[in-house]
């Protein structure tokens, strides 16, 4: 839930999208986050974003990223500065949804939280085999991260109404992807059901 994807001037508003879906989800996250916080519960935050001089950045996804009607993309100033690069305004978390000391952040340079990051060594440390997933885009770091965690042997769960994509028709169409195959990547719920499973067991 990065500035970048959830604020006027930030990437994904430079992409032509409104960011109205990926704002009217921060509530929701913001009471789903509160519980897991009073439980004790691990709390991992993921961000997507480059190094200053792009040295991370395939070519092709540069190019991809400027293929829209203002012509800039990843690296180019906007702003919140310089779009989906690390230490920018735009990079940071949005201030409803922070990260508190000691929630480890992982900083990926791409779309999925556990290629090239230590996000799947963090998990095994702590024991963690069953993931709630949150946040922005339904469609690509979202959908990307679930799978990736399929593949690494993760329980996953969605959650539909903590997510959002820039369209609703992305939003749908990666939530059937998930429930596919009787649940191929894992399972979706609403927020209201995750809470009260949590609190009926507390």
């Amino acid at each position: 839930m990065q500035r970048d994807f959830c604020e006027e001037g930030g990437y994904l508003t430079h992409q032509g999208y409104s960011v109205a879906a990926t704002r009217a989800i921060i509530p929701t996250l913001q009471n789903l986050l509160a519980v897991f916080r009073r439980q004790g519960h691990p709390i991992f935050h993921t961000c997507e974003g480059h190094r200053a001089d792009l040295s991370d950045l395939p070519s092709r996804e540069l190019f991809r990223s400027r293929n829209n009607s203002s012509g800039l993309g990843i690296g180019d100033p906007g702003p919140l500065g310089r779009l989906l690069v690390r230490g920018e305004a735009g990079h940071d978390f949005t201030p409803e949804l922070y990260p508190l000391p000691g929630e480890p952040i992982i900083d990926k340079p791409g779309k999925g939280a556990f290629t090239n990051t230590d996000f799947d060594l963090l998990l095994r440390v702590k024991g963690v085999r069953n993931l709630i997933i949150c946040g922005v885009t339904t469609d690509v770091c979202v959908s990307t991260t679930m799978r990736e965690a399929n593949d690494r042997g993760y329980d996953c769960l969605l959650v539909e109404d903590c997510c959002a994509a820039s369209s609703k028709t992305l939003h749908l169409a990666a939530m059937e992807m998930v429930k596919t195959e009787g649940g191929i990547f894992g399972a979706v719920a609403k927020a209201s059901n995750v809470i009260a499973v949590l609190e009926s067991s507390s």
